[in-house]
């Protein structure tokens, strides 16, 4: 936390991060919270959320938790009206909630789980800005990241759901980041690979070791990395970046890593 506090100062600002209560949520709201930021931290799971802001208070930092569902527009605009009624103001936003259904083909989505994912990545995504944007006008400007997916970019097989919230977020993003881009507000997107979160930990040492493998860097990454990231796109290092999407995903976005162990003549093959 000392080194992110060092590279990007986030002293006498505000930060909301939606879907705060475990993984890379709450990594970042750890991070703006030791690079000085006082820190909102909203998510369905009232319990894990204010146990995440009461630790950051214990740690010397500001923090309130907010119990929302990102997915409501009313909770939404409740919960920024509370954030600016709090600390005043509002600099920066993470929107990083998201849901959806059980991996399977398209064909046999479970309809409900389906709409479910739309609704809080696509929706709570679109519900977020709306009211973040808005208090940030009236602030003078501010950043925002939203979170997508290598999956909304390159797509995977059993996951139509999934990539299709993420892919829709990824050109909300674009879109608004157009809308504001002379009005003082950036808004960029993280589109993570494999990352050591609780689904994957859960998951096991083989499945993770798969995983690390699918990476042209051949390991996963952690959830500071991605925390990293969210507050480099915050800070004012990243003034002249927005609409961009920035993949952390150990060059998966890039293409196939290619042996260059091979005689001239001979096929050249994939690394496995």
């Amino acid at each position: 936390m000392s080194e992110l506090k060092r590279a990007a100062s986030f002293a006498g600002k505000v930060a909301l991060v939606a879907g705060a209560s475990k993984g890379i949520g709450a990594a970042t709201a750890d991070a703006f919270a030791a690079a000085g930021a006082a820190v909102a931290l909203i998510a369905r799971s009232g319990d894990l959320v204010e146990a995440r802001a009461r630790q950051i208070r214990e740690n010397g930092g500001k923090a309130i938790a907010i119990q929302a569902d990102v997915g409501d527009d009313e909770q939404m605009a409740r919960a920024v009206e509370q954030i600016v009624a709090e600390f005043g103001r509002l600099d920066a936003a993470f929107n990083n909630a998201t849901d959806g259904p059980r991996p399977a083909p398209l064909a046999e989505l479970d309809l409900e789980g389906f709409g479910r994912g739309i609704r809080t990545n696509i929706g709570g995504t679109f519900n977020g800005m709306r009211h973040e944007i808005a208090a940030m006008l009236k602030g003078g400007g501010g950043a925002i990241v939203n979170m997508a997916s290598v999956a909304g970019v390159n797509g995977t097989s059993g996951l139509a759901g999934y990539v299709a919230g993420k892919a829709g977020i990824i050109g909300l993003t674009k879109a608004a980041a157009l809308d504001y881009a002379d009005r003082g507000i950036r808004i960029n997107v993280v589109a993570p690979g494999p990352i050591l979160t609780h689904h994957l930990e859960a998951a096991g040492p083989e499945a993770q070791r798969q995983a690390g493998l699918a990476t042209p860097m051949r390991r996963i990454g952690r959830v500071e990395e991605v925390a990293s990231a969210v507050l480099w796109l915050c800070s004012d290092e990243a003034s002249f970046i927005t609409g961009a999407v920035l993949p952390i995903d150990g060059g998966q976005t890039a293409g196939n890593k290619i042996a260059m162990n091979y005689r001239p003549g001979e096929p050249i093959r994939a690394a496995s």
